[in-house]
């Protein structure tokens, strides 16, 4: 069974004092198999970040339901919806959204306290992550005093630590210089290789060359995907800027 299945969303914004409606998706249908490693492309205004918010539950669709591993969260209370999510979902962010005021073990730690996790074994498990990400050594720092990498790589541990069935990342390497941002993709490759289902919002042709399936948006809806099948990142990457100069004309 698919762990995502996308079922003929549609999002219209209605403007204020009745002006015209927005149609910022028209009609969305795609699914995502567990261990995937999906990005999804378009132009700025094509659909692609109001898609990303509606998968992260945080944005209802006008029509059409997503549902993550059988269950359509469409249909839950606000309440409900954030329970789902937080047990269901990670997160991954181009500004990090890290905390300032806590430290990096801290902030990692974040979504275990808000599930009313066991503190005996929240340590354990902030050790495993973060050596899985190699920033053991950043734990007792605080966001302000680490590298933009360093950052990400926190947030990466942070969407981790619950064992999420999705990860959903917008522009993770957006923020980041291009060594960090290559070793940011690598270890989405390693994180994706171990198992996890990940689906990714970006505009860098190089990060998403890692993924195994592009999906590309256009006008609100799917224009075109493509599999990576055998090729390699640099083959990858050539179809993509292809399939894009297609897509702007």
């Amino acid at each position: 069974m698919s762990i995502l299945e996308v079922n003929h969303i549609k999002k219209v914004y209605k403007t204020r004092m009745g002006g015209e409606a927005v149609t910022a998706l028209r009609d969305v249908h795609f699914s995502v198999e567990p261990g995937e490693f999906v990005a999804i492309m378009g132009e700025s205004g094509s659909g692609k970040t109001t898609l990303l918010n509606i998968l992260a539950s945080l944005d209802t669709p006008t029509a059409g339901k997503v549902l993550v591993d059988g269950k359509d969260f469409t249909t839950l209370k606000d309440n409900e919806r954030a329970i789902f999510r937080r047990s269901n979902l990670g997160f991954i962010f181009q500004d990090f959204n890290l905390l300032d005021n806590f430290s990096i073990e801290d902030n990692i730690k974040l979504p275990l306290v808000l599930a009313g996790e066991d503190y005996k074994k929240m340590d354990a498990k902030v050790e495993k992550a973060a050596g899985q990400l190699g920033i053991v050594g950043l734990l007792k720092k605080y966001p302000y005093e680490v590298s933009g990498g360093q950052k990400q790589r926190a947030a990466i541990a942070r969407a981790l630590i619950t064992k999420p069935q999705l990860i959903l990342a917008d522009e993770p390497s957006g923020a980041l210089d291009s060594k960090a941002a290559d070793s940011l993709m690598n270890l989405f490759t390693t994180i994706n290789q171990e198992g996890q289902t990940i689906v990714m919002v970006t505009h860098s042709v190089k990060a998403a060359s890692s993924a195994k399936r592009v999906l590309f948006i256009k006008d609100g809806k799917v224009f075109h995907q493509l599999y990576r099948g055998n090729l390699t990142n640099e083959e990858m990457y050539e179809r993509i800027s292809d399939t894009l100069k297609i897509l702007t004309t």
